[in-house]
């Protein structure tokens, strides 16, 4: 037994090393520059050939588009003469002229406020500098008081800027809606419809899982028919249709019409997206509350909504984005944003070329991008942030 055992000991000893290895190379960084080419490019043939016309694509398109944007472009001047060409009595004798950023310059206030009155843009910009002020601190996790951020973003700062914007008391000039626009609408519908159609999401959501028969043919059939048509018919409701239905001499702000008119449309979205994420929550997370003796309040609270939030957060920043994009509509109901603002500019005499049109649409187009491109990043950023039990 014991010659057994002896001759298994060193037939499992046999595999055993009894010496060290010679010192190696260490290996090649994959975080390399050169390594994330060859593994994300160059991986296959087929990947080789694509990423070869795409450069190609981009090294005979790109120097064009530059010369255009920046080089050619024409970045000061007072009216259409800086940047139109010879034949149309300008100082480019070369027939061609790049982007002609003087016109965005020149129009830049107006993008911004649109006809708000000059003498009093001091207060649209104190309203932007404050939602900056109290907005960056409450998208930094890492800064407290969150409660007291979240009271002062989303109930006195539209307080505050309603008094500011409108006037009409301690003794600020009033100034119409009408007179309302370019970017400042564009923030001011977005902001509105953000803050309004997540909590009324939210309910509409929970009503429509609800056991009470009236509550859930309710939000189904709200949920269902604003869903049905499109934003512009909404819009177009509120404006005009809403009037018939009220008292002679009566009327209500077409600018409030906007708002209520986008945050409906933005809400009925809005629930469809948080009931995917309630259906994704596993039975046994809803029987695990109820063994626990919560209310229903309670239940959905602390337990259910915020995993159902936080599994759905790419489809609710998609849709603040497509709300972000569709505030161009408003232009139905004769209120201009900065797309509305932009392109009404083009009637302009004073800066009527051939580049105008390019370059106010290319301007617009790059605000936007910001804006949507910034939510899609913090997007991202909550998601790897909340993702802690799923590591890859």
């Amino acid at each position: 037994m014991s010659d057994i055992l002896s001759t298994t000991k060193g037939a499992h000893l046999g595999y055993v090393r009894q010496t060290f290895l010679d010192p190696q190379p260490a290996p090649k960084s994959s975080s390399t520059a050169v390594a994330w080419i060859r593994d994300n490019l160059f991986s296959s043939v087929s990947n080789s050939i694509l990423s070869v016309l795409a450069l190609a694509f981009i090294l005979y398109y790109l120097p064009g588009v530059i010369d255009w944007l920046f080089v050619s472009a024409q970045w000061t001047g007072m009216d259409r003469t800086a940047c139109a060409t010879a034949v149309q009595g300008g100082v480019r004798p070369d027939g061609w002229s790049g982007a002609c950023w003087a016109y965005v310059g020149d129009r830049f206030q107006q993008f911004m406020i649109g006809s708000y009155p000059r003498p009093e843009a001091w207060r649209p910009y104190l309203v932007a500098a404050l939602f900056v002020v109290l907005l960056v601190p409450m998208l930094m996790p890492s800064v407290p008081r969150k409660g007291l951020n979240a009271i002062l973003l989303l109930v006195v700062l539209p307080i505050v800027a309603y008094v500011l914007l409108l006037g009409g008391v301690f003794g600020l000039s009033h100034v119409e809606t009408a007179l309302w626009g370019g970017l400042m609408v564009t923030l001011i519908i977005s902001f509105v419809g953000i803050a309004v159609s997540l909590p009324v999401g939210v309910l509409l959501a929970l009503g429509r899982r609800s056991n009470m028969p009236i509550v859930k043919t309710f939000c189904i059939l709200f949920i269902e028919f604003i869903r049905g048509v499109p934003l512009i018919t909404v819009l177009f409701m509120a404006s005009v249709l809403l009037p018939l239905f009220m008292e002679p001499g009566d009327t209500i702000d077409k600018f409030l019409r906007a708002l209520v008119g986008v945050s409906i449309f933005a809400s009925a979205y809005m629930a469809e997206v948080i009931r995917g994420g309630l259906q994704a929550i596993p039975k046994g997370q809803y029987e695990g509350a109820d063994s626990l003796g919560l209310n229903y309040f309670h239940k959905m609270s602390f337990v259910i909504l915020p995993q159902a939030i936080k599994l759905v957060i790419p489809g609710i920043v998609n849709t603040f984005i497509g709300m972000f994009k569709d505030t161009s509509l408003v232009s139905i109901i004769s209120m201009f944003d900065l797309l509305g603002v932009v392109k009404n500019s083009f009637s302009d005499a004073a800066w009527l070329t051939p580049v105008t049109p390019m370059t106010g649409l290319i301007f617009a187009g790059f605000v936007f991008w910001i804006f949507c491109f910034g939510m899609s990043r913090y997007s991202s950023f909550i998601e790897r942030r909340l993702d802690k039990g799923h590591k890859r």
